[in-house]
């Protein structure tokens, strides 16, 4: 899996690029807070649940559903969140759909049921690029955990700050343009 530093880069640049007023900071916190939620389900290694288990790691948690089931309940509270239900909807569903992508793209586990829960089948996308995170934190604390976070700040922060960026480039242009 990605880490949890590096899942929320992905709101982020969606935010940043969005600009406050179609991503406020309220609905720009609930979405890290979904692209970090999926890895709920690594508490069932406390509980017993099998890896492979459709409740197990990187399960439905993971899946399109979920994201999906999320951005719903998200989209719910969108007054709350300072947005309409629309730009909850879909910040929350790109945001929680991220981690499943961004762990298909790592270099380890068993992959992602993107489609639980319909299908238990767990996939990788072709490129496997993103060094494979430690589950718990203790493990950052060494040259692997360095190299995890190098990793993750080639394949994910940095694509995400190019897409924040040009975002605010573009933003500006457009506003530029008008009387």
């Amino acid at each position: 899996m990605a880490s949890a530093f590096s899942h929320p880069a992905v709101p982020l640049a969606i935010a940043a690029a969005a600009g406050r007023g179609a991503v406020p900071p309220r609905l720009a916190l609930a979405a890290c807070a979904a692209s970090i939620l999926p890895d709920v389900d690594a508490l069932g290694y406390w509980a017993g649940v099998p890896y492979d288990a459709p409740l197990g790691h990187r399960g439905f948690t993971h899946s399109l559903v979920f994201a999906g089931l999320l951005a719903a309940c998200g989209a719910a509270f969108a007054r709350r969140l300072g947005a309409s239900r629309g730009t909850a909807f879909g910040v929350l569903l790109l945001s929680g759909a991220s981690h499943g992508l961004l762990d298909a793209l790592t270099t380890g586990g068993m992959g992602v049921a993107f489609f639980s829960p319909f299908s238990n089948e767990r996939y990788f996308l072709p490129w496997r690029l993103i060094q494979v995170s430690p589950i718990g934190v203790g493990r950052f604390f060494s040259e692997r955990g360095v190299r995890i976070l190098r990793s993750e700040l080639t394949w994910i922060w940095l694509p995400c700050a190019a897409i924040a960026v040009a975002g605010i480039g573009l933003r500006r242009i457009l506003l530029e343009d008008r009387p």
